[in-house]
């Protein structure tokens, strides 16, 4: 095997073999710091969709009182979106605020995306899914607090679909293992 320019001494090959069949013999510090980073982002907006559902769900008394906890026949969405909604798309939001569809599938979508980005796998569906929300969510305070237009959830959104861009789920996640099920080789898009 000869080894290739000094730029890419990670990557080796046959001298007679074509290009496409390099193969790949390590990674560096960077690299190896760089998926570290990743999942550790990963795994930190995972735990934040995760604690929001736990929160509104037993009223743990961060954000949702015990007296208003979905067990005891509170509404997730209904104080937020009845008296937080403001801007071009107030009327829609207080229009499903206190929903029991809305709170279904409100906290069906802050369970499994928390669930997902803390075991690494489903990234895909994980960053469109959780895409979605953040935007919905942003979406209900037009314009934001601190800025003409941006905010947390725009970024928020941005890295979840940076994380399913790099794979994020393989690193201290289950991503790697779940991609090999035969289901998620089917659908790829399932990864």
């Amino acid at each position: 095997m000869e080894t290739m320019t000094a730029t890419t001494k990670r990557i080796t090959a046959e001298t007679t073999a074509p290009a496409a069949q390099t193969r790949y013999t390590g990674e560096t510090a960077r690299e190896r710091a760089t998926r570290y980073v990743f999942a550790g982002i990963r795994i930190a907006l995972g735990w934040t969709f995760l604690w929001a559902f736990l929160d509104k769900v037993f009223g743990l008394g961060h954000a949702t009182e015990a007296k208003n906890a979905w067990v005891n026949g509170g509404s997730p969405t209904k104080g937020f979106l009845t008296f937080g909604a403001a801007g071009p798309f107030k009327g829609f939001y207080q229009g499903i605020a206190g929903a029991a569809w809305a709170d279904v599938l409100f906290m069906t979508g802050l369970a499994a995306i928390g669930v997902a980005l803390l075991l690494g796998i489903g990234m895909r569906v994980a960053a469109v899914a959780g895409t979605v929300l953040y935007v919905m969510m942003w979406t209900v305070v037009l314009p934001p607090e601190n800025n003409p237009f941006m905010d947390d959830h725009l970024l928020n959104a941005a890295l979840l679909a940076g994380l399913a861009l790099v794979n994020a789920g393989a690193t201290l996640g289950l991503g790697a293992t779940w991609a090999k099920l035969p289901l998620v080789q089917r659908f790829p898009w399932l990864r």
